[in-house]
Formats: structure tokens, C-alpha cells, sequence
């Protein structure tokens, strides 16, 4: 079961080194699903002493006014007996800990890089690693004390701003409450009791600490509270008692004080019978066993949402295209790879890959006769440019690489066209050349039996008005005719070839040929203006590539404690 923390550890650290923090953004977030304990409570209840309790340690920065001013995810490890305590933290991932008194350092010193020494908060967590044989695994966020008052140098703002802040941690169904509330104090105002009851009424996902046992008024003690009369919780309350100040100061051994904190539940008449399940010692174990129950609980669910996160992710860092190289060799293999996947596309629409099956030949095949009746044969030229041009469009609109570059889809377009005029040029002249062939020259065996069947037609002594009779004149007539629908028919064969030897084919095998050249000669800078991508979307795109790697990086964890079980 330890290695389900571990699992659950591992992924917070991916999600804070690739910018996952759980806060409200338009990118998934990873972090929201995980489980995780959160410590709750008002700045003088006593939160930072139970920490040190638990962990074993002096480590966490003290003083007046809000100390903690950003969430600190605190994993603990258990290590084998006898090994040699040490921390770590993400931000110094090579770098190992010895001396807790550096370590608290750190933290101040961490909070101050990103909030500056200004005692603004910021949500952005420290990630603290504890390796000890006197741990045990459990992960742990401590988020800012809940105060009423802004100290000097801080906005009025700043209640409201870790309220939200602990309500954005506490409020999600996958967060346990640790809430921490001082027995000295009337529990009705306890900062954490309030707050928690609003997000969780029932007090399912709360477990309730009370501390400061030791400093009630005398003649008073906690009892009702610790067994769940006063206030019950789902799980049993947890009542500690922490180092007192004087205690800090003299630098009380921890070790030493989990021992009195022992003796006194089992000395106290009035909580003797509840010792068995008072202290720090207690409490951390009941939060360990807790958090690994919620997780196997939660993993399936957890795998569900990686995998289906993933495939979006996927499609959509798909359909913005991959980023483009930073070298002019590179910019130019970007721009020829997406020429050629718009030319791919035409050509597809070419060889009659349309939607609902009909050949793009058969289009033409329609077209070229009935453009033929209506007009000249130039309009058999226009009216297949015209259906190019439509295809052109088709292609650009169905390549998604010339949507991210608007400039190269202007420019591919237009050049497109451009060569589309060149073959609509040379296609007009072709059939104009086979129109003036048939004129140039006559088929003569059509005509050669006319002056023989004129010598038949009367005889010789008759003028020559009455030898080429009406009758005679009419078999000239359907003879031309003939000849003339017999032209007529070979040019309605012979146009269409041409015209689709022209334009059609051509247009199949070297629709970009003359951009192609053009590019060749192009400086690298207008090379990077034709690649001038939105901005927004290369933001997009990095901040999805990180997002796909953390959940990538969570489904190759999760397989492995399922495979290790």
C-alpha cells in the first residue's frame, strides 16, 4: 500500500515542475484529481507545531503575522532504521538537506523568489521531501494560516485571498481536511471548523485535531470534543500537545517531546481512556492508513481521466500543428511539407476522392459538352477553370497546416491560382489551334463526285443554270453539311482531350512547380513572415505539450504499481 502514496507523490512533483497547480485555467489539470491531506487552521491553533510533531523535526519558519504565504507539499518517506535523516525539494533536485535549520531557511528564502519580501501569497506550492525511519509515508499541504487581520505591509485584500485559497484546496472531493483547532479557544470560532462545514457539512472527508489540550483553564478539559459530542466528525477527533514556546526556544529534543506528549494522555485522569488514540504518533499513522484508502479508491478513476485527457490532448496539439523550426532550412522543409500535403489534397479531389463517390471526370465529362453547346470553345476552357479553382479552395479549406499560417495559406492560394491562369491560357490557345486546323484545311473527298454528278445532272446542250438544278443545289447543301457536323463532332472529341491535357493534367503534375522555384530564392526573413504564427496559438500549443507530458509521465507511473502488484 506504500507505494500508492509514493505513486501520488510522484505525480504532484511532475505536476508542479510542469505548471499544474490545480488552479482554474483553460488547460486540464491533473492535480485536482489526485488525493491529498490539506492542514487547515487559524494562525495561532497551533498548525506548524503539529507539522513538526508529526514529521519529527524543527523545520518549519516561525514568527508574527502569516508565516506560511505559500502551499507547501510536504511528502514523507519512511527510510530503513538506522539511515541518516535528510529532505530534499524540488526546485533543488540535486541538492540534499542534513541540517533542518537550512531547510527552513529554504523555505523562506523560496517563498520569497516568488512572492518577494513583500508578504503577498501566492498559490504556486513548495514541494518538501522527508526521508526518516521516524515517518511514516504521508503526504501532507500545509496552506496559510486563516486570518482576520492583515499585518503591516499587506493588502486588505489578503483574508480574503487565503480563504479563497484554502477553500480552493479544501472545497474539491478528492481533498481530506486536516482541520486544526486550539482547546483553548471556543470551537464555535474555529477558523478551520468553519470554513470546513461550509465544503464539507457532513464531515465526511474532515478529520478534526484539537491542540493546545494542555493550556485550557483549569477546570476544563476537551473530552466532549475528543469523543465526537461536542462537534462529531466522521472520524474520530485527535488531540495532541505540542512543544510549548519555552520549549522551542530551549531547542526540546522532538523525540523527547512525543514521549511527554505519551505520558501525558496517559497520565491526565480525564483522558486516560482515550490515550490509545491521542498523539502525533497516533494521528500521523491514522492519516497515512486514510490517504492510501482514499487512493485505492480513487486510482481507477484517476487511470479513467488520463487516459481520456490524453486523447484529447493528442487531437488537439494535432490539429495545431506541430511548431516550426528555428533555421531557414527548417522553415523551408515546414513550408514545402504543408505545399505538399495542400497538393496532396487537390490531387485526391483530382482522382475523384470526393464526397459521395462522384469522379471528378465525370464532372468534366458533363461540363465540356454542355459548355461546348452554349458558347465558343472558350467557354469550355472557362467553365473547367472554374471547377479548378473550386477544388483549389476545397484543398486549402481540408489542409489544417495552412489554417495556423495565415500568410502561407494567402500566399499558396494565390500562387495556386496564378498557375491554374498559366494552363487556362495555354488550353484556350490549344483549342483555338485545333478550331483553326479544321478551317485551314477540307477533307476534299466530300466534294470530289460533285462536278461528276453535275455531268450527270443534264445534258450537254442544256445551260448551265438548268444543268445545276434546285434539286442538284440541295445535295451540296446536305453534302457541307455532313462535312461540317462531321468537323464539328471530331473538335466536340479532340477539345475535351485537350482541355484536360491542358488544365486538368497539368494542373495534377505541377501545380506548384513555379512557387516551388520562387521559394528556393527567398530570404530567411520572408521565409519567417510566411511562418508568422498567431502567438496564442504557439502559447497554446507549449502549455499543451507540457500538459501531455505530465499526464503521459502519471499513466506510466500508475501502470507501474499496477504491474509491481
Amino acid at each position: 500500500m506504500d507505494n500508492l502514496i509514493s505513486l501520488v507523490n510522484k505525480i504532484q512533483r511532475a505536476c508542479t515542475a510542469l505548471g499544474d497547480h490545480g488552479e482554474a485555467s483553460a488547460l486540464p489539470t491533473l492535480w485536482d484529481s489526485l488525493p491529498a491531506i490539506a492542514v487547515v487552521g487559524g494562525q495561532s491553533s497551533g498548525k506548524s507545531s503539529v507539522l513538526e510533531s508529526i514529521v519529527g523535526k524543527d523545520f518549519l519558519p516561525r514568527g508574527s503575522g502569516i508565516v506560511t504565504r505559500r502551499p507547501l507539499v510536504l511528502q514523507l518517506h519512511k527510510s530503513d532504521e538506522g539511515s541518516r535523516e535528510y529532505a530534499e525539494f524540488l526546485h533543488l533536485p540535486r541538492k540534499r538537506f542534513t541540517d533542518f535549520a537550512a531547510v527552513r531557511k529554504e523555505i523562506q528564502d523560496e517563498t520569497d523568489r516568488e512572492t518577494g519580501r513583500s508578504k503577498q501569497i501566492s498559490s504556486v506550492p513548495i514541494h518538501l521531501s522527508i526521508y526518516s525511519p521516524n515517518v511514516v509515508n504521508l503526504t501532507l499541504i500545509d496552506l496559510p494560516g486563516l486570518t482576520k487581520v492583515a499585518v503591516e505591509g499587506q493588502p486588505e485584500s489578503i483574508v480574503q485571498d487565503i480563504e479563497n485559497m484554502v477553500r480552493s484546496y479544501i472545497e474539491k472531493p478528492n481533498c481530506i481536511i486536516l482541520a486544526i483547532s486550539p482547546a483553548n479557544q471556543d470551537l464555535a470560532t474555529s477558523d478551520a471548523i468553519k470554513i470546513s462545514r461550509e465544503v464539507d457539512p457532513t464531515g465526511e472527508r474532515t478529520l478534526g485535531v484539537l491542540t493546545k489540550i494542555d493550556l485550557m483553564d483549569k477546570g476544563t478539559d476537551a473530552v466532549d470534543i475528543l469523543e465526537g459530542k461536542a462537534y462529531r466528525l466522521k472520524f474520530p477527533w485527535v488531540g495532541v500537545v505540542n512543544r510549548s514556546q519555552a520549549d522551542i526556544n530551549k531547542n526540546v529534543d522532538m523525540i523527547a517531546a512525543r514521549r511527554r506528549e505519551r505520558e501525558y494522555f496517559a497520565s491526565t485522569p480525564e483522558y486516560r481512556h482515550l490515550a490509545q488514540r491521542m498523539g502525533s504518533e497516533h494521528l500521523a499513522k491514522v492519516l497515512s492508513k486514510h490517504l492510501e484508502t482514499v487512493i485505492k479508491s480513487r486510482i481507477p478513476g484517476i487511470q479513467s481521466l488520463i487516459n481520456k485527457t490524453i486523447t484529447e490532448l493528442e487531437t488537439e496539439l494535432s490539429r495545431l500543428g506541430k511548431p516550426i523550426a528555428a533555421d531557414a532550412g527548417g522553415k523551408l522543409y515546414t513550408i514545402m511539407e504543408i505545399c505538399r500535403l495542400f497538393d496532396q489534397n487537390f490531387r485526391e479531389h483530382l482522382d475523384g476522392v470526393r464526397t459521395g463517390g462522384d469522379k471528378v471526370y465525370n464532372v468534366f465529362d458533363n461540363q465540356l459538352p454542355a459548355a461546348l453547346k452554349r458558347g465558343p470553345a472558350e467557354a469550355a476552357v472557362d467553365a473547367i477553370h472554374s471547377i479548378l479553382k473550386d477544388l483549389v479552395h476545397k484543398a486549402m479549406s481540408e489542409t489544417p497546416e495552412l489554417k495556423q499560417y495565415p500568410a502561407l495559406r494567402v500566399e499558396v492560394g494565390n500562387a495556386a491560382i496564378e498557375s491554374l491562369e498559366r494552363m487556362r491560357e495555354q488550353s484556350r490557345k490549344a483549342t483555338l489551334q485545333l478550331v483553326d486546323m479544321e478551317c485551314c484545311y477540307l477533307t476534299v473527298e466530300f466534294f470530289r463526285k460533285l462536278p461528276q454528278d453535275a455531268d450527270k445532272g443534264g445534258s450537254a446542250t442544256q445551260s448551265i443554270f438548268d444543268r445545276y438544278n434546285d434539286s442538284y443545289l440541295r445535295r451540296i447543301g446536305t453534302t457541307v453539311l455532313s462535312y461540317v457536323n462531321m468537323v464539328c463532332a471530331t473538335l466536340r472529341h479532340s477539345i475535351p482531350k485537350s482541355i484536360v491535357y491542358c488544365q486538368v493534367r497539368e494542373a495534377k503534375r505541377s501545380l506548384l512547380d513555379f512557387y516551388y522555384t520562387d521559394l528556393g530564392k527567398l530570404e530567411q526573413k520572408r521565409l519567417s513572415a510566411l511562418l508568422n504564427e498567431d502567438p496564442a496559438i504557439m502559447e497554446r500549443r507549449s502549455a499543451l505539450a507540457k500538459r501531455l507530458e505530465l499526464y503521459r509521465s502519471a499513466q506510466a507511473e500508475i501502470d507501474t504499481v499496477a504491474w509491481s502488484k
